[in-house]
């Protein structure tokens, strides 16, 4: 694996991370019981936004050394997923 798509395999599983960890601990304006006209009282009150960042990046670092190390030690290849013989035979 080159740098190239290390950084590229990082960045993916940072933004699918944070996709995860956006909504959790989401505190709605329904759920304080303040709606400010003009907007949906699912709209978020405090959405916590740097710390999910930070929780994110740790736990992108966690799955992404996980990957990678399985991606690197051949534990796992490309051709494991070749179920119709496309590609040819290591050897």
């Amino acid at each position: 694996m080159s740098i190239t798509s290390g950084l590229v395999l990082y960045a993916v599983i940072w933004f699918l991370s944070f996709l995860v960890i956006i909504p959790i601990r989401l505190e709605t304006q329904a759920d304080k019981g303040k709606v400010v006209p003009g907007t949906h009282s699912s709209a978020p009150e405090n959405h916590y936004l740097k710390q999910k960042a930070i929780i994110t990046t740790g736990v992108a670092v966690v799955l992404w050394a996980l990957i990678a190390g399985i991606i690197l030690s051949e534990v796992i290849s490309v051709n494991d997923f070749d179920w119709l013989d496309v590609y040819p035979d290591p050897e």
